[in-house]
């Protein structure tokens, strides 16, 4: 693990409403940020991200609990907790994280099932998500072993 990326992980643990202001500390101006909700490009559009992210959604807490290394670039595991609409949410997600040579963030891109963590928990598109999932899945159906015929 690099310093820059190990200090990186540290700041999105700890990031509040409050650090949002120092967040072109750990990110280059020109930062791409990407999740199944946004992709946008600059320190301002994801410090904005995650305003809104904190305006909606209480209690947050982000624990990142699996880190490596490939050249410049960090994928991480994490867990997402927290209240939206008054209701727990809590899902898994990764993230691919590029640093440039001084060490800031030039790429980030977050990777989470939006429809089953999500959609899913509205009212009509979670039923309507519910129902193409039971569709789609594949059923498999165990051998009732009292059905077969034993020969003596």
């Amino acid at each position: 693990m690099t310093p820059a990326a190990a200090r990186y992980i540290r700041y999105l643990e700890s990031l509040a409403p409050k650090t949002l202001d120092v967040m072109g500390d750990y990110v280059a101006d020109d930062v791409h940020f990407s999740d199944p909700f946004n992709d946008v490009h600059g320190v301002e559009s994801m410090a904005g991200v995650f305003r809104h992210m904190f305006d909606n959604i209480k209690d947050i807490e982000f624990r990142i609990h699996r880190a490596a290394m490939d050249g410049n670039t960090c994928l991480m595991a994490w867990r997402f907790e927290g209240k939206l609409g008054g209701r727990q949410w809590t899902f898994n997600g990764c993230s691919t994280v590029t640093f440039s040579s001084d060490g800031l963030v030039t790429d980030h891109v977050d990777y989470w099932d939006a429809a089953q963590n999500f959609y899913r928990r509205l009212p009509v598109i979670g039923w309507v998500i519910s129902r193409i999932k039971r569709r789609l899945a594949i059923h498999r159906r165990t051998p009732d072993l009292s059905d077969s015929k034993t020969k003596a």
